[in-house]
């Protein structure tokens, strides 16, 4: 093992914690790799970049302070949201890199309130807090991150990833600081962690139609999390292109999330959501705690979203399939009880809901589940589908609905929901 306080003379130099960083770490990986202990204290210091074979360890008390100085950041040829752009390099970063490992008890503080302040005005993209890009056998374990400039964790187009006991938490107000975006990944592994922050908690991508080369995010677990204050619990898309499939959501815990399970994509963007199994998961407070959207149109090509006409099938049409709910219990949920919307050419299918307990907060406010301005303001609604096929609701219990289940459009639904009248 190497300490950081070792290399403290390149601190002295003038350079400071950067310096320091890129000297051990070029010593390490002369080595073949090994394990950086850092010693409780406050380092400040611009982006460390870590190579294969190597662990950052965090003691207790350690605070890794990020600086607000964007002209300290190097840029690096990146992507973000599906398009390919030059970025600011993460604060911690890895590339073409394996059996890479962030662990301990400290404390990653990205700073993320000169990033917010100043966004539109930079040069380039705002810098993701941890990023794994092309790497393999990952693991984020046990520490705290805090105020990320943009997307917190983003594992991008790795394998065998562990995220594992993990806190997260920015600012609920605080614009695109997503807590865990895997994108275009395989095999990847969620647990325990707690995630407080101001857009999705958990979001699972896979590029759009203008993603250079796009790639599937599959084979996916995601158990024993607390979301908090997010858009969404856990999020599949609107990057989609490369498709999502294989995906277990299991034992967890939202709390005043927008929504719950959000599943969104629209024309253009091709792929498949499929084989996704949800399971004894609680929510309470969230404005609708299921929302299946192919009508979603936020960034960029979505100015169609409104065109409700049937379009031809080709490789650009999206697939929202083989959806399973089960074992899951809401309370004060105020827009919907659920919220499914098909295209004409291509419906939501093959979805089962079974064994579910939905109650809406009474006088709640209302909302837009799918973001549809199209479609009028829903307060204590109760489950509304279009374009739906093969949807099988099994002992569904909707509580202090005021209008039940509205199937309007082509659909297909063997209903048994018993709602009790307001």
């Amino acid at each position: 093992m190497t300490s950081i306080k070792e290399f403290e003379m390149y601190y002295n130099e003038g350079r400071g914690w950067t310096g320091a960083f890129e000297q051990a770490i070029r010593k390490m990986e002369q080595e073949g790799g090994g394990t950086l202990v850092v010693p409780a204290g406050i380092y400040e210091t611009f982006s460390i970049e870590l190579k294969s074979n190597m662990t950052l360890y965090l003691e207790s008390g350690v605070e890794i302070r990020f600086l607000q100085d964007w002209r300290g950041y190097k840029v690096v040829r990146s992507e973000f949201e599906g398009r390919e752009e030059d970025l600011f390099m993460p604060c911690i970063y890895a590339r073409m890199a394996e059996n890479v490992t962030i662990c301990g008890q400290g404390t990653l503080n990205g700073q993320g309130e000169y990033w917010w302040k100043n966004q539109g005005k930079l040069p380039y993209g705002r810098p993701y807090l941890v990023c794994f890009e092309h790497c393999s056998h990952v693991k984020v374990l046990d520490i705290k991150l805090i105020n990320s400039p943009v997307w917190t964790v983003h594992p991008l187009y790795c394998e065998d990833v562990e995220i594992r006991g993990v806190t997260i938490r920015n600012p609920w107000n605080s614009p695109n600081t997503d807590g865990i975006n895997p994108d275009g990944c395989r095999n990847v592994r969620i647990a325990d962690c707690l995630v407080d922050v101001g857009d999705d908690c958990i979001t699972l991508k896979s590029g759009t139609e203008d993603t250079p080369v796009k790639m599937p995010c599959e084979n996916i677990t995601i158990t024993n999390c607390n979301m908090v204050h997010g858009h969404g619990g856990v999020v599949i898309g609107s990057e989609m292109s490369g498709g999502v499939r294989n995906v277990v959501i299991t034992n967890c815990v939202f709390q005043d999330t927008d929504r719950g399970i959000r599943v969104k994509t629209r024309r253009g963007r091709g792929g498949s959501m499929e084989s996704i199994l949800v399971s004894n998961v609680i929510m309470d407070r969230v404005m609708c705690p299921f929302v299946f959207n192919m009508y979603y149109r936020c960034g960029m090509n979505g100015g169609n979203y409104k065109d409700k006409f049937a379009h031809d099938i080709d490789e650009t049409t999206p697939v929202i399939r083989n959806i399973q709910i089960q074992n899951c219990m809401v309370t004060d949920a105020r827009a919907a009880a659920g919220f499914f919307y098909g295209l004409p050419e291509m419906p939501v299918e093959n979805v089962s809901i079974s064994d579910c307990t939905i109650r809406m907060e009474e006088g709640a406010k209302g909302g837009y589940p799918g973001m549809m301005e199209d479609i009028p303001v829903m307060s204590q609604e109760g489950i509304y589908m279009r374009n739906a096929k093969n949807v099988r609701f099994r002992n569904v219990h909707v509580q202090n609905c005021r209008n039940q289940s509205r199937q309007e459009g082509p659909w297909n639904v063997d209903e048994t929901v018993e709602y009790d009248e307001q």
